[in-house]
């Protein structure tokens, strides 16, 4: 009787998977219809300086105003005893410090304290170098790191003296060991001496920055964006590049140089959101341009530089006066060729030999350059043809990227649209941050394009939950799903960024975003692991995936499924992504048309991205929260069988033989 059940229920689960085959979404690969070639350049990363996302973020300077610049001059300081601001400093383009002097009193101390960004965390046993530029006569100071809300017997977790001993402008240095963990670090200096010190930028870095440069970047944030495999880095920002004015529009030539002759600047984004106000956010510039080629070519990105073109932020400037009119933007034009010299040109040339002096005599090999973010109107076409035709004329080679305008559909785009197309630009940035109806009604926005006009570049986007506008899965999951799209019109479109890049726990203003952190930690979002998993498994050429005879995305009767198929000639797979954002099982019927008889498909992999909480992300405190699991499936000759779970992105990968 045992075994007769046992027959009875193999019978029908195989009747049920024969007749779940048979109503299986039947998709169709057309393997022997090899498609556009993927631009090495099409999944990407895109930094802008918001939530902290340089100072107190990516850079690694723990202090916070070093070089006493910022406008209220002690902001960030507590100071006690005799302490003065001067400026008549070193530094031409920062030319305050603080004098710290003799208290008058045997008993009383001189000093400055720095609150750091958030504090300042230390990790145990890890080592901390402290510099500073000083002078004085045979005076000392005590440098201390200090946890300032102590509870045990002293606040200080580890010190230093510093003898000063130079009557000159002097550099000195000192490497301190943490003794324990601490988040909110301070970092305390006192006089020692009963005579005279002048401190100018103040310093400190952990030694352990990404590849160990003093004045170095943040290890884990560099490494998260190069796990991504990244083939292009657009810096410095989007609106940050215009300024809330022009004064504080982003200045390349104020970013290269002597660290502490970079000029402070001041960060448009504290302004922004009165609810998230943060009124010591600046740029001091110490992650300049030539830190961000040297990133770029570190983690294998091409790099992707964005310029003014001479128009304020619009949204915050309607008076025509506050831009630069078209037959006064030549200083405007000669910033970007010198950009382009800065990073290509001999060593001999003005800007190469800078570029060689600060440690790369090579040439950084740029090949693309954006000039504008999001203007709108006919004043940006205006102001962008002058930068089109100079650039045209000296650097033929190097690709021009156009904007859109701020929107991703309606009358400036349609406006600007042609526009870029008359200037003949290479691309057109388009950006788009919008809820979940549209990225799942998008699914086939590039299909309708012009192949003969300008290629695109997704700049900006990101799915904003209507009443989530966080982090959490179901976005990351619609984003998955509008990618397949980018995917499959690999002809047109060239690069795409998600945005923003990085937030810190306690001092964003904007999200979602792809990385967050505190001062100790990172943790990488649902929305980071889309676009690994896109970028890891971008392959080299589109392969046509049907269903019905129709393109997979999203569309009537396709039952929220996306899908879009790929091969990559240096590995010799064919990889499938499927994305269901239905909120039931899919059973799907994946047919490999077109393989010669003697073609096999081995070594089956899926990779599924899902989690049963849709309102779930990953966190500092708890960064595996929803993370991509792999497995090996088979496949029988060239049809595979499978079925995708609700709310799942899922990637199959299979090698020809």
């Amino acid at each position: 009787m045992k075994l007769h059940k046992t027959i009875l229920s193999a019978l029908i689960l195989s009747a049920g998977t024969a007749m779940n085959a048979q109503n299986a979404h039947q998709m169709v690969v057309q393997t022997n219809k090899i498609g556009a070639e993927i631009q090495p350049t099409m999944y990407g990363l895109f930094f802008e300086d918001i939530n902290y996302g340089a100072d107190g973020g990516l850079y690694a300077e723990m202090v916070k105003n070093r070089s006493f610049e910022f406008p209220q001059n002690f902001m960030g300081w507590a100071t006690f005893g005799n302490v003065k601001l001067m400026d008549d400093g070193p530094f031409e383009r920062n030319p305050h410090y603080a004098r710290l002097s003799d208290p008058g009193h045997a008993h009383k101390r001189t000093g400055i304290e720095n609150e750091g960004f958030f504090g300042i965390a230390m990790k145990k046993d890890a080592d901390y170098r402290f510099t500073v530029w000083a002078r004085g006569e045979n005076q000392k100071i005590s440098v201390e790191i200090i946890d300032n809300d102590a509870m045990g017997e002293t606040q200080v977790l580890t010190s230093k003296d510093i003898t000063i001993n130079s009557k000159e402008w002097k550099q000195y240095e000192v490497i301190f060991k943490a003794p324990v963990t601490e988040p909110k670090a301070h970092l305390r200096i006192f006089l020692a001496s009963p005579g005279t010190v002048d401190l100018e930028h103040v310093s400190l870095f952990p030694v352990d920055t990404w590849k160990g440069r003093k004045n170095g970047l943040r290890k884990d944030l560099v490494e998260a964006l190069r796990d991504i495999k990244p083939g292009v880095f657009r810096f410095p920002g989007g609106c940050i590049v215009e300024g809330t004015d022009l004064e504080t529009r982003y200045n390349w030539k104020n970013t290269v140089g002597p660290v502490e002759n970079r000029p402070l600047n001041e960060n448009r984004w504290h302004y922004t959101f009165p609810h998230r106000f943060f009124p010591d956010y600046f740029q001091s510039y110490g992650l300049g341009f030539y830190e961000f080629f040297l990133l770029s070519e570190e983690i294998g990105a091409e790099a992707l530089p964005v310029l003014s073109c001479g128009l304020a932020c619009q949204f915050q400037n309607d008076d025509p006066e506050a831009h630069v009119k078209v037959c006064d933007l030549d200083s405007y034009i000669q910033d970007a060729l010198d950009l382009i010299e800065f990073a290509n040109g001999d060593v001999n040339t003005k800007w190469g030999k800078l570029r060689a002096e600060m440690g790369h005599p090579e040439p950084f090999n740029l090949k693309f350059i954006g000039i504008g973010n999001e203007q709108w109107g006919p004043e940006y076409p205006e102001h962008l043809k002058p930068f089109v035709e100079a650039i045209r004329k000296a650097y033929p080679d190097i690709n021009i990227i156009g904007s859109s305008g701020p929107n991703s559909e309606g009358e400036q785009f349609d406006y600007l649209w042609p526009e870029m197309a008359k200037l003949k630009v290479d691309l057109v940035d388009e950006h788009f941050y919008r809820p979940e109806s549209w990225f799942l009604a998008e699914g086939m926005r590039y299909d309708k394009y012009d192949r003969k006009g300008p290629k695109v570049f997704a700049g900006e986007y990101a799915c904003h939950g209507r009443g989530k506008k966080w982090n959490h899965f179901n976005a990351a999951l619609l984003e998955a799903a509008f990618m397949t799209n980018i995917e499959r019109n690999a002809d047109i479109v060239h690069m795409a960024t998600y945005a923003p890049l990085f937030a810190h726990v306690e001092g964003w203003q904007w999200r979602p975003d792809m990385i967050w952190f505190d001062n100790l930690k990172s943790v990488r979002t649902c929305s980071y692991y889309v676009q690994q998993l896109y970028s890891h498994n971008k392959g080299t050429n589109v392969v046509p995936l049907t269903m019905d005879k129709k393109p997979v995305g999203g569309q009537e009767g396709q039952d929220g499924l996306f899908a879009s198929a790929v091969w990559d000639n240096d590995t010799k797979e064919y990889i499938v992504k499927v994305i269901n954002t239905s909120d039931k099982a899919q059973p799907v019927t994946l047919d490999f048309k077109g393989l010669k008889k003697k073609n096999k498909l081995t070594n089956g992999k899926c990779i599924t991205f899902h989690s049963d909480n849709l309102d779930a992300d990953n966190t500092v405190d708890n960064p595996n929260v929803v993370l991509p699991k792999e497995s090996k499936v088979s496949i029988e000759g060239t049809v595979f069988n499978t079925e995708i779970g609700a709310k799942t992105f899922a990637i199959y990968k299979f090698t020809k033989e």
